[in-house]
């Protein structure tokens, strides 16, 4: 995922909306990356050792992107009720 800004208060209802589009497709990356690890595991091409690795690594990235998106939702629901 691209670098991430904390502070929205510079950014317009369209660019929090671009930004949620990008963090959907990051999910989406994310769901497909896991997908694949599964399917290496299973096919023995990994070992288990190097699909816990993977593993850990695509739940602190699956853990941020649904943090950014509530964060975006926030800031969406802040910027249209007004």
């Amino acid at each position: 995922m691209a670098l991430w800004l904390e502070d929205f208060s510079t950014c317009t209802l369209e660019e929090v909306f671009l930004l949620q589009a990008e963090n959907r497709a990051w999910s989406k990356e994310l769901r497909h990356k896991t997908s694949s690890l599964v399917n290496s595991r299973l096919a023995n091409d990994i070992t288990h050792a190097d699909y816990q690795t993977n593993r850990k690594t695509g739940h602190d990235d699956a853990a941020e992107c649904r943090r950014r998106a509530n964060i975006l939702e926030t800031q969406i629901a802040r910027r249209t009720v007004g």
